[in-house]
């Protein structure tokens, strides 16, 4: 199929492509690097058409095919971001983009079904909003108020997920274990991520307008998010909209806690090689690499080994951008390739501070037939290294956050 053939030149869209796209894609070189760097490119099958994308783009062009992997094989992990020559902010245009095929109900089946939990029930897989927290029934969390202060927001995934329960019931054994003060909300809100990821602009500024008055409600002045989809959105997107606070991811959190003499870890035994994966949403779009290798590395016992792409060069696990709910199959996932690394490096357990790696990994363990190596979250390895507080004189914690 020609260029031609699969996008329509409408040129009564080119404004809207522009305001929905802040015109990030109009320095576009059409050099290709973004293509070569996608993660797609280590595949056969075809990936993202970055550069055709930008360059209808600059020309007010919309993708006809709801099913255009330019608009939706995508998994917004920046990697392109960080080699573009332009600095340009590809996810950017890919979010605008995917809203208007949105608007003009040319979006897949299957994620436009997703925006519809989203809006009737609060989450994208559809659980009830009354069960958010059932998996704390028994914890006894304490609720948020203005007194607190800190929120501790846990995120859809990891509340309706029965593997992902862990990591939050993990957070919540540390932060019990050093008699630190925080807060939760019963009635824990979505932070929008997804419906960002999705492109849908509207519901998203209703979304986190909602949001904040609930948090000015409680008194919000510090928010502690357990997946880096969320960090990004209170980091990142909820300070365009108007009141911002002070956001740490959680590993950050437990860094601080640590520098403060707050936190600390007791010798679990034989000594474990555990391997550590940076997440895109955490490592590439906010520059925080370092503060989940200082509280492993605080674990005694604990041998912290690196994949052979690290850091900024960490490949996306897959799970990104939405991708989360769009069926791979097997044999097709990002993540397979890393968890074959882990296997040839000979390391006990996976590390990661995502809830959506830790899913994909487990998936490509499975998929791959690979025994003998477990994933778990940094969060869950806190918990099981019997944390304490060397001082409990000060529950308060200061320091930087990363920079978007």
């Amino acid at each position: 199929m020609s260029d031609a053939q699969q996008f329509r030149t409408d040129d009564d869209r080119w404004e809207r492509i522009v305001e929905l796209t802040a015109g990030a894609a109009n320095t576009c070189l059409d050099c290709d690097v973004c293509e070569v760097m996608c993660p797609w490119s280590n595949w056969e099958k075809a990936g993202p058409d970055l550069p055709t994308m930008l360059r209808n783009a600059q020309l007010g062009e919309v993708p006809d095919s709801g099913s255009d992997k330019s608009l939706w094989g995508c998994c917004t992990c920046a990697s392109c971001e960080a080699t573009c020559p332009k600095g340009i902010k590809v996810t950017d245009v890919l979010l605008g983009l995917r809203g208007l095929a949105f608007e003009d109900g040319r979006a897949p089946t299957r994620l436009s079904g997703l925006l519809k939990s989203l809006q009737e029930t609060g989450n994208p897989q559809g659980h009830p909003a009354a069960d958010k927290m059932k998996w704390a029934k028994d914890l006894d969390l304490p609720p948020m108020h203005e007194e607190r202060g800190c929120l501790v927001y846990f995120g859809a995934a990891a509340c309706y997920d029965l593997r992902l329960q862990r990591v939050n019931q993990a957070l919540e054994s540390v932060l019990r274990a050093i008699n630190l003060d925080f807060g939760v909300l019963d009635d824990e809100p979505d932070s929008g991520a997804v419906v960002r990821f999705l492109g849908e602009q509207a519901y998203l500024e209703r979304l986190i307008d909602t949001n904040l008055e609930m948090f000015k409600e409680f008194g919000v002045r510090e928010i502690v998010a357990v997946s880096p989809y969320d960090y990004d959105m209170f980091m990142r997107i909820y300070p365009r909209f108007g009141d911002s606070f002070r956001v740490f991811h959680i590993t950050e959190y437990l860094d601080q806690l640590i520098q403060f003499d707050r936190l600390a870890f007791s010798h679990q035994g034989e000594t474990r090689r555990v391997l550590y994966h940076d997440p895109c949403y955490l490592g590439r779009h906010h520059g925080v690499y370092d503060p989940p290798r200082r509280v492993l590395q605080a674990m005694p016992g604990l041998e912290l080994v690196e994949f052979a792409q690290s850091h900024e060069d960490s490949p996306c696990c897959g799970g990104g951008g939405a991708r989360m709910f769009m069926n791979e199959n097997p044999g097709e996932c990002f993540s397979d390739e890393r968890v074959q690394e882990a296997k040839d490096l000979g390391v006990d357990m996976i590390v990661t501070p995502c809830p959506s790696c830790i899913q994909m990994f487990e998936e490509s363990l499975a998929n791959k037939f690979i025994e003998g190596i477990e994933v778990r979250g940094v969060i869950e390895l806190a918990a099981t290294w019997s944390p304490y507080s060397p001082s409990e004189q000060d529950d308060t914690v200061y320091g930087t956050q990363g920079t978007a």
